[in-house]
């Protein structure tokens, strides 16, 4: 996995402990454990919570790190769908756009 810098970026100036926590302890030590969970699954899991928190901007971001990882179009259509029952109907209209912009409409790829 590349090096995050995502915190320090964005957030360094403002809360640079933060930042630190973001970047060397979440997505460096957390996310690093591939031999306990991939990175793909990581990338289904955090998708998941933050889509039921209803945290848009960051499940755009993770639908990102998600296609990086090997997550398909389908599957991730799939996840909202089955999380519409459980998390929210409104949650899923809000995310499909999401991923229309992240992987492309189907009319951008015939």
């Amino acid at each position: 996995m590349k090096k995050q810098t995502a915190g320090r970026d964005q957030l360094g100036k403002l809360a640079p402990k933060f930042a630190e926590l973001n970047d060397d302890v979440l997505f460096g030590e957390v996310w690093s454990r591939e031999d306990k969970l991939s990175l793909r699954d990581r990338s289904l899991i955090t998708i998941s919570a933050l889509f039921a928190m209803g945290a848009f901007p960051q499940v755009k971001a993770h639908l990102a790190i998600g296609k990086e990882h090997g997550l398909t179009k389908e599957e991730i259509v799939e996840v909202v769908t089955q999380l519409a029952f459980y998390s929210g109907w409104p949650k899923a209209w809000s995310t499909f756009p999401l991923i229309e912009e992240v992987y492309g409409s189907d009319a951008e790829n015939e």
